[in-house]
């Protein structure tokens, strides 16, 4: 067996270093922009100041706080779309509080949204247990969800109203138990734009018998023309998807596109997506492509159940003049 040649590369010499001082040379982490530990009994407004450091994806949650803040007063939009898992993990009640502060001028959601909403209304509780109840097939047979929807999407088919004022007028008119936490019920009684964008055969109201095809298509498509307005008025305001990875982000790209091409400049907006996975779609539909021209983008990954609250306090906040 033959003996391999000894290495003959040497070490490269090092001697020769041009060095840098510490003092001299930028650097992205600085100590003034580090967190301080919070005081036992501190108020919010210590902790969203100093409490948490100015650095990633705490400055853009800081940031995104003073965005909706600026839009708020200077009467600009805030849009919230979403999926429906923020309504289930308990945070209507915030999206209520901000509806009737005047700070979100525009609602949207799947179908999903619009179903739990209802549910929740009408008896406080949503959310199947869908681990066992798809074994027997009883998921998504729930009768009062079903009922209400049938009548909600007759009414579209008949009148030229968008799902989502229907589905608000009729959790009013019918006086829910629980009305108070509907956002959908809020936004009809606020006056601004609450848009349901159904795609067909997702939801569970879908499989039941008698469900009018029509209605649910005829006031989908209106909200989208509803929700496409709000949308031409987004310039130097902000949108926010929340937890939706396909639909809301398909909607919105078509929205922008339509709004662009019927001549509104949609320019210099904020576009945030927040979830708890970085989706491919909110990413170049949200955030990339409709900033494309001049604006903000801004991902935070999180839990919405912690994301969402600690955003709106900081909104709120920042609307008190609280600053770093």
């Amino acid at each position: 067996m033959k003996k391999r040649a000894p290495n003959s590369i040497k070490p490269i010499d090092c001697s020769r270093l041009k060095t840098t001082s510490l003092f001299q040379s930028r650097r992205k982490v600085k100590s003034k922009d580090f967190a301080r530990p919070a005081a036992s009994g501190a108020k919010f407004s210590e902790f969203w100041s100093h409490g948490l450091p100015h650095i990633l994806a705490a400055a853009n949650l800081k940031l995104l706080a003073q965005k909706i803040a600026a839009a708020h007063r200077r009467n600009r939009q805030v849009m919230l779309a979403m999926g429906a898992h923020p309504i289930k993990v308990g945070l209507s009640p915030l999206m209520v509080d901000f509806i009737e502060r005047g700070i979100i001028t525009a609602l949207a959601g799947n179908g999903a949204v619009a179903i739990h909403d209802f549910e929740i209304a009408l008896a406080g509780v949503t959310s199947e247990e869908v681990e066992t109840a798809i074994e027997d097939g009883s998921f998504g047979a729930t009768r009062e969800t079903a009922d209400a929807f049938r009548r909600i999407a007759s009414r579209c088919a008949r009148e030229p109203i968008g799902f989502g004022r229907a589905l608000g007028e009729f959790i009013i008119s019918e006086k829910l138990p629980h009305r108070n936490l509907s956002i959908f019920a809020t936004a009809c009684q606020k006056g601004i734009p609450a848009t349901v964008h159904i795609a067909l055969g997702t939801d569970i109201v879908h499989i039941h018998p008698g469900m009018d095809g029509a209605g649910l298509g005829k006031g989908s498509l209106l909200d989208f023309r509803i929700f496409a307005s709000s949308v031409s008025r987004l310039s130097a305001g902000v949108y926010i998807n929340l937890g939706s990875a396909v639909i809301m982000p398909e909607v919105f790209l078509k929205a922008v596109s339509l709004a662009r091409n019927l001549g509104f400049k949609l320019n210099q907006f904020t576009a945030a997506n927040l979830d708890f996975i970085y989706h491919y779609r909110p990413r170049v539909n949200v955030l990339e492509r409709p900033t494309s021209r001049g604006g903000t983008a801004i991902n935070l990954t999180g839990h919405h159940e912690i994301m969402l609250p600690l955003l709106f306090a900081g909104v709120l906040q920042e609307l008190k003049g609280g600053k770093r």
